[in-house]
């Protein structure tokens, strides 16, 4: 039986910044198609939406994702944003190189988005502002003192709010994805990654306990399917 007491500290394939070729590209298109096949994206969606409520629809809004993937977070935003009659200014942020090269690539009919190569815990990022930032599937890449860095980055930087979205750690999530990677067809490196993503997510208490430990107050975080948590935090 799989122990899911602890988030593990296992290496994800994708964590090397220098990877690139092929295998990468296809993991990267996986893992966008399984979030949308499971309706992940819209719980990024629902998030923005929510902090914009009281943000005039004439307002260019700008909003960042950091470890942006492919950037199909970015392109529907984009499509949502158009459908809203809303204007934004999207960029999508990924510290290797031939990720945002696919990324720039699969987002050519899209000119509200721009792409950067930059490490997230670089100086060049520190300086970042942005109205929204976005971590899909992000956070638990991380330690827990890299990720209170960052969140306390984050909540510096971000004008109206940041929308996380990211995985629950459980045993049930563990072998349902085994038995949907196997059905899928999932090539190699997404069944492992995905299977290292769910023993490096999160349980409830343990966010709770880290907006306590950063004094965040302003926040809703809530279940949902697919073995996700939707965690907003507001600035407003």
């Amino acid at each position: 039986m799989i122990n899911t007491s602890q988030r593990t500290s296992a290496p994800e394939s994708m964590d090397d910044f220098q990877m690139e070729g092929d295998s990468l590209r296809q993991t990267l298109d996986e893992i966008a198609g399984i979030n949308q096949l499971l309706g992940g994206n819209r719980i990024t969606v629902q998030g923005v939406n929510r902090l914009l409520q009281s943000i005039p629809i004439s307002n260019t809004v700008s909003i960042t994702d950091v470890g942006c993937g492919n950037g199909d977070m970015l392109r529907i935003l984009a499509d949502w944003a158009r459908k809203k009659g809303r204007s934004v200014q999207l960029r999508g942020i990924d510290a290797n190189r031939f990720t945002i090269e696919h990324a720039i690539t699969l987002s050519a009919g899209y000119p509200e988005i721009s792409y950067h190569c930059t490490d997230i815990f670089s100086e060049e990022f520190t300086y970042s502002e942005y109205d929204i930032v976005l971590c899909t599937l992000t956070l638990h890449h991380f330690s827990e003192a890299a990720i209170k860095n960052l969140l306390q980055l984050l909540q510096r930087n971000a004008r109206i709010g940041i929308v996380i979205n990211d995985l629950h750690r459980s045993k049930v999530a563990y072998y349902l994805f085994c038995l949907f990677s196997f059905v899928w067809g999932l090539g190699p490196m997404a069944k492992e990654d995905g299977r290292i993503s769910i023993l490096r997510g999160f349980k409830r208490k343990e966010l709770i306990a880290l907006a306590t430990s950063l004094n965040i107050v302003q926040y809703t975080l809530r279940w949902k399917w697919a073995y996700r948590y939707q965690w907003i935090i507001s600035k407003l």
